[in-house]
């Protein structure tokens, strides 16, 4: 598997982008704002879009991309997400009052998009990548995901939004291998009640529940506020020792 970051910032400014990570050639999770650097080739190679949760940040260039591609979509872009973050797009933005319903056009019997319900703790398999959905915990119903290359055994997994939890943890630690992981660290830990009141993790969140993780693998910090980047990373420097922390960044590449 190849992942390339779209975006990974908390916020918008120059060279922030937000959350989208796009998985070989055919996979977004997510599709925030740094969807908007693709190429329109690169956008109409994706076929599936697996989505953490309904917040803007997370989901703002899904409208903006379909249109843009609508005339190449070829079958259908399938929309993977629990049943209450699929409601919240049906019902809040591809609604024909802030955009068309992409899900009914051209024809509802061939559309552009389609939505595809997934349960938390379930499965699904793309071309020898499984893709496990996981719960977590967030301001919203919202999810992290787990990818398996079945060819390889290489595996990442990807947090979303969320605060301390033990479902998540749980469920990687249920598995023998993971060579990734990427999470979210938003806040600094001067603003520790805020990120508790908004559900994300602060530096001292985060390293406490890390500990819960028995793999020892790579892990990369996402999403922090605009202008923390640094005082955050600092702080969950100083705080996680025993494992290798680096800071994602727009335009970094992997292959697992």
């Amino acid at each position: 598997m190849e992942l390339r970051v779209l975006g990974c910032s908390g916020g918008i400014g120059q060279e922030r982008r937000t959350t989208s990570l796009l998985v070989d050639a055919d996979i977004l999770i997510d599709s925030g704002s740094g969807v908007g650097d693709l190429t329109m080739d690169e956008m109409a190679a994706v076929r599936h879009i697996f989505i953490t949760h309904s917040h803007l940040d997370h989901i703002v260039f899904l409208p903006l991309m379909v249109d843009s591609i609508f005339e190449r979509i070829d079958p259908s872009i399938v929309i993977h997400g629990q049943p209450a973050t699929i409601e919240a797009l049906a019902n809040h933005i591809f609604n024909w009052h802030i955009w068309p319903d992409f899900s009914k056009l051209p024809t509802p019997e061939k559309p552009v998009m389609r939505y595809q319900e997934m349960l938390p703790g379930t499965s699904v398999e793309i071309d020898g990548r499984v893709i496990e959905m996981i719960p977590v915990n967030h301001i919203v119903p919202t999810v992290g995901y787990r990818f398996e290359d079945k060819k390889t055994g290489k595996s990442f997994a990807f947090t979303g939004d969320t605060t301390t939890n033990d479902t998540f943890w749980q469920a990687l630690n249920s598995h023998d291998q993971l060579d990734m992981l990427i999470t979210e660290s938003a806040f600094g830990n001067k603003d520790e009640a805020l990120s508790d009141q908004a559900k994300h993790y602060c530096s001292k969140t985060l390293a406490a529940d890390l500990v819960k993780l028995k793999h020892k693998s790579d892990v990369f910090l996402s999403h922090p506020k605009p202008g923390e980047e640094l005082n955050i990373f600092d702080e969950c420097r100083a705080l996680i020792k025993d494992r290798n922390l680096a800071a994602l960044k727009q335009g970094d590449r992997f292959k697992l």
